[in-house]
């Protein structure tokens, strides 16, 4: 392929929560996650688009607020502006908070490659009244293109990507920025020394100022002896320089500056309030619980009635087609049972899914972490722990990967021990059908427990580490809180969309996979295919544990295979009971009423399903979680010794559940 015909590879660059991964999704048609609160890209993501026949190789980076790298995020879009294969960086800005993003412009610049800057949210800076000037502004910034554009309404979009070409063709540009005598003497002599010992280093200026700011990075890559020349760190004299030139940019070309909506102020004296703020987000999530069971559970009663018709239809096809008994009960008890009885519990996922998003884009959970921050550093963390906290109400795998926002190993680990224990939306299965089965005058309050127990387990056992290994630690907390916003409809469709989509996945694969082996290994025992289940190979390794799970109230051995098989997801446990107990379709009244005979028939209580639901919220997370762990903390020492904590922790609060409560009521 000859230099005209190869991709020309364009990096998206900016600070947290500018838009860089709408404007991504925009140009490659991907669909990655999108949120009005930093820290959702946390590794880089690829894609490509053409412009005119021109193949253009898109890489979405993590938000960054400088070049200079403190997290494991920061690194990630470090590295990739350095690489030689990155041909034009388009930095990525908020219009709306122009000053606080020219300054990551101004060091990229130094870095002696094409930048075009993308003026994202501009419809913002028109609902204020506010100006930017757009011929002022790129002559103040060297004459690098500067291109307005909505990456929510897709507006400017052939225009940028018309620049990233011709400037790709055009080569640099940009001013530098002077430092005082002083400071451009050392960089002058610094670059005089690296040329002497590494002749093919490239862009000497940049890597001075690192050397001259004490860049590890820079230092540990490029090991030069800097005492004569740089006695000490320079780098809050570069800083307040680079801040002194975007001040006199924004005095040239912004007018009718506002520091801040009037309506974000106004909220935020209620969220972000220091005794109020708690209570309100405790408030909002009881909100989206409500609306969890109230309108999921209206839902469901349609597809409940779908699932009987189908199954019945099966049923009936199956014994025209003649075939053998022990196929119509793999197909109807086994697959259909299993993977159906998760289906109907899709309008609960969609609510909660739903209502997360919408807060998401709205620019609330931010807020969260700040509200929490003070409470979160009780137990060594800032509230910057909380957001992956957060994440994990959806899904514990993104939320484990979102610890790389975080500054040190330590506390990432730490975040990483307590964040299984946030009630993701796979064990939402079970707290809605035992709710509903054995609380139902109060299902929603007795599932809003749940979550409120996952999180002050989390806060709990943060604090023991704590107070066990680094006491005399503080954790400051450096958040961007982003403009309230009206949710864009599009952005919320493409999030709840794939939510869903990962769980009709898992039912299409992992549950139908479990709930066929399940029926296997129930039908069938060392003599064979049995025609009693207390035979089967399932109640002997279920017989196994009962004595273990007894204590806590779950001495029941199609509860411990349930148990067992719900590692692989925790919506198999649901499915796993339709199967062991043989219920067609377990989420419907006939249904719930059946398995609520059968438990109450073996002295199962509400106590016993409380003690259910909290070993199921505590207990070890689905095999995707502990992949996840493994390859976020690099040892199976650690993953293995979280997975053996969770286990006891799990059966100690459980039994602690059933002991207390079988006194009490």
């Amino acid at each position: 392929m000859s230099t005209g015909e190869r991709p020309i590879t364009v990096c998206f660059v900016g600070n947290p929560n500018c838009g860089k991964t709408t404007l991504f999704n925009a140009f490659t048609g991907a669909k990655l996650k999108v949120a009005n609160w930093p820290g959702v890209t946390v590794e880089r993501m690829e894609g490509e688009t053409s412009y005119k026949g021109r193949k253009i190789r898109v890489i979405d980076t993590p938000g960054i607020y400088s070049l200079t790298s403190y997290t494991m995020e920061e690194l990630v879009t470090r590295r990739c502006i350095e690489e030689d294969g990155v041909d034009v960086i388009v930095n990525v800005v908020d219009a709306s908070s122009l000053e606080r993003n020219l300054y990551l412009t101004m060091q990229l610049l130094e870095l002696k490659k094409p930048v075009i800057l993308a003026l994202n949210m501009m419809d913002i800076i028109e609902e204020r009244g506010m100006e930017i000037d757009l011929h002022r502004l790129p002559e103040m910034l060297g004459g690098i293109p500067v291109v307005p554009v909505s990456a929510r309404k897709r507006t400017g979009l052939d225009v940028l990507m018309h620049a990233v070409v011709h400037h790709y063709e055009e080569g640099p540009q940009g001013v530098i920025v002077r430092y005082d005598r002083e400071i451009e003497d050392r960089i002058q002599r610094v670059e005089d020394l690296l040329r002497e010992k590494y002749p093919d280093l490239t862009n000497l200026r940049w890597h001075a100022i690192k050397m001259l700011e004490y860049d590890k990075e820079v230092l540990k890559d490029h090991p030069v002896e800097l005492k004569q020349i740089v006695p000490r760190s320079f780098e809050k004299e570069i800083i307040n320089e680079k801040y002194d030139y975007v001040e006199s940019v924004i005095k040239e070309c912004l007018f009718n500056k506002e520091e801040k909506s009037h309506m974000t102020d106004q909220v935020d004296k209620i969220l972000t309030h220091p005794i109020l703020g708690i209570p309100a987000f405790f408030g909002i999530m009881a909100l989206v619980f409500f609306l969890t069971f109230t309108v999921g559970d209206f839902l469901k009663g349609y597809f409940e009635q779908g699932l009987e018709l189908l199954s019945l239809g099966v049923l009936s096809g199956l014994h025209s087609a003649g075939a053998s008994d022990w196929v119509i009960s793999l197909v109807v008890d086994g697959a259909l049972a299993g993977v159906g009885g998760i289906l109907t519990f899709l309008p609960n996922i969609f609510i909660l899914f739903l209502a997360l998003a919408f807060l998401e884009d709205s620019g609330y959970m931010a807020r969260v972490a700040y509200v929490m921050n003070e409470t979160m550093g009780m137990v060594g963390l800032s509230g910057r722990a909380f957001l992956p906290m957060l994440l994990g109400f959806g899904c514990t795998v993104p939320a484990v990967m979102a610890t790389r926002a975080l500054e040190n190993q330590r506390d990432r680990l730490k975040t990483i021990l307590i964040t299984p224990f946030m009630s993701c939306s796979a064990r939402l299965t079970i707290y809605v059908l035992l709710a509903d089965m054995f609380f139902p005058k109060s299902a929603m309050l007795v599932a809003y427990s749940l979550y409120l127990v996952g999180v002050a387990m989390a806060i709990l056992i943060a604090l023991i580490v704590h107070r066990m290994t680094d006491s005399n630690t503080e954790n400051a907390l450096l958040i961007e809180l982003p403009e309230y916003k009206i949710p864009n409809l599009r952005t919320v469709a493409i999030y709840v969309w794939e939510k869903i989509k990962d769980y009709l996945t898992k039912a299409g694969t992992t549950i139908f996979l479990a709930s066929i082996i399940l029926w296997f290994v129930m039908n069938v025992g060392p003599a064979g295919f049995i025609s009693d289940v207390a035979d089967s190979f399932a109640a002997k390794f279920g017989q196994i544990l009962v004595p273990v799970l007894k204590p806590v109230g779950l001495g029941s051995w199609q509860i411990a295979v349930a148990l067992i098989s719900g590692i692989s997801a925790k919506e198999v446990v649901v499915s796993s009971m339709s199967v062991l107990y043989g219920i067609g379709n377990i989420n419907s009244a006939a249904g719930m009423a059946e398995l609520l005979g059968i438990l109450g028939g073996t002295g199962f209580t509400s106590v016993n399903a409380y003690a259910l639901m909290v070993f199921c919220l505590l207990y070890t997370p689905c095999i995707a979680t502990i992949a996840t762990i493994k390859r976020e903390t690099q040892s199976w020492r650690w993953t293995l010794g979280m997975v053996m904590f969770q286990l006891v922790l799990a059966w100690s609060a459980a039994f602690l559940v059933f002991q207390i409560g079988s006194r009490l009521f």
